[in-house]
């Protein structure tokens, strides 16, 4: 059955052998992060010449996406490894130490005590240990313990309510995104961006970095500060799409803030013609069981009911037991919600005006497909913005974009409810809709009688010539 959701599966010492990956994306893997957090240069390289041999044996493209690690403010290294903080004694965070004991750990990020003073909330750990600023000395900050438990080497920082000045690009991101572009990389996701000005700093390093090698990533915005948040529509301005990295985005702001959140910020991507993703603890139980709770079901389906573009696994498939399963699991669950999902493009197209004949051309497809009862779309397209535009509206007719272009190919593997499809460029109108028509087909997408909505320009293969509509019955 044709599944609208995407899915994003970081890859891992659980799942980075081709054997792996080849079984996880016929089980329905997208898009593949490479998560630069961890592993070197090299394995990364590996893991991306896995993957294109992988979608190769498969027979159908997937995307890369290098997520960069971003200024993820940690705790430094212990001499034991770990200490156990308990309620109500004193810690001390310290920027000149060396190795931390029972009573003091390091910083990584050196200029952290200037941007505290008492009264402030730090969250360790993804918020399980809780300290209280007394005072600030120097490099030093002392705390108190609110909530203790035990503090292992290199567990990230947060301060309540966010605030905390760290660049978005660290130097090692910038070292990041050479290497991801030298690896093909489609996609480029930012951590930790505070404003637009990140995302178009972050672009312009990826293009440079690109250019040798012909590439122009996808920007993706990882919304994880509570800073993000009032300049969302900056960013969505400045990005190709974000992530609703809700990790740290809820130590910062709190749990409870998240859900709603989650649904204005996918409902503001669609709305600006971008894309969303929705990440974190997704299918968390499947890293060590064969099944999800049913609240993480509830989860998924509602990231899906709300509109998402993909959702997305992290140690599920990086380093869980069952990361070809997690996949099935969640293209399943994928499924099963997009049955109750119902289409308004009649309120949705309400008080819009469309400036561009390739967009109006877009919506006008969509709009005969759904009324006509269509079996599919059929949109011809260099860039893939036929198929973004028309993927922002849900109508329950399956869209196929077919290019001639593999970074187009690869990029729209994120598109919702878009399925992409090589087809060599013609430069006869006619010629190619047939052999779009056969590719659609060939495949077993629609069948004789069906009828088919299709979208091209003339002339042939210029970026964002869309101006046809046709309708057949095949």
């Amino acid at each position: 059955m044709h599944r609208a959701t995407k899915i994003v599966a970081t890859i891992g010492p659980a799942s980075s052998t081709q054997e792996i990956l080849l079984q996880m994306i016929k089980a329905g893997l997208d898009v593949v992060r490479l998560n630069f957090s961890h592993g070197t240069a090299d394995d990364h390289r590996q893991r991306a010449g896995f993957v294109r041999e992988a979608a190769r044996q498969a027979g159908r493209e997937v995307a890369i996406m290098a997520d960069l690690q971003g200024p993820k403010i940690r705790v430094g290294k212990f001499e034991n490894g770990k200490t156990t903080l308990i309620a109500g004694n004193t810690f001390v965070l310290d920027s000149d130490c060396e190795l931390g004991d029972d009573d003091r750990v390091g910083l990584d990020y050196k200029d952290l005590p200037r941007d505290l003073k008492p009264g402030d909330i730090l969250l360790l750990n993804d918020g399980l240990i809780v300290l209280a600023v007394t005072r600030v000395a120097g490099n030093e900050i002392h705390t108190v313990v609110k909530i203790g438990g035990e503090l292992s080497n290199n567990k990230g920082i947060n301060r309540q309510g966010g605030g905390l000045t760290a660049p978005a690009l660290t130097a090692k991101d910038m070292e990041d995104i050479r290497t991801a572009m030298s690896l093909g990389a489609d996609f480029i996701a930012v951590s930790f961006p505070k404003n637009a000005t990140d995302m178009e700093m972050a672009r312009q390093l990826a293009n440079v970095a690109g250019a040798p090698y012909g590439l122009k990533p996808k920007m993706i915005a990882k919304i994880e500060r509570a800073e993000a948040i009032p300049a969302l529509q900056g960013i969505l301005d400045a990005s190709d799409g974000i992530m609703v990295a809700r990790g740290d985005l809820a130590v910062e702001v709190g749990n409870a803030a998240v859900p709603a959140l989650q649904k204005r910020m996918i409902r503001m991507a669609r709305e600006a013609n971008k894309f969303a993703i929705t990440a974190t603890q997704m299918m968390e139980s499947m890293i060590h069981a064969r099944v999800p709770t049913r609240a993480e079901v509830s989860d998924v389906a509602n990231a899906v009911l709300d509109g998402t573009d993909a959702v997305m696994l992290s140690a599920e498939s990086a380093a869980g037991k069952y990361p070809v399963q997690t996949i099935e699991t969640m293209a399943a669950i994928c499924v099963e919600a997009e049955k109750s999902e119902q289409a308004e493009l009649e309120r949705n197209f309400l008080d819009r005006t469309f400036t561009r004949i390739d967009q109006s051309i877009a919506m006008g497809a969509l709009f005969t497909a759904y009324h006509l009862g269509a079996k599919a779309i059929v949109a011809l397209t260099e860039s893939g913005s036929t198929a973004l535009w028309m993927s922002r509206h849900w109508s329950h007719v399956p869209i196929f974009a077919l290019t001639p272009r593999v970074g187009s190919e690869r990029a729209m593997q994120i598109f919702r409810n878009v399925r992409p499809l090589h087809l060599d460029t013609s430069s006869d109108r006619d010629v190619a809709l047939q052999q779009a028509l056969d590719t659609v087909v060939s495949k077993g997408y629609a069948a004789r009688g069906d009828m088919v909505v299709l979208t091209v320009g003339e002339p042939m293969g210029q970026v964002g010539g869309t101006n046809t509509l046709k309708i057949v019955r095949i």
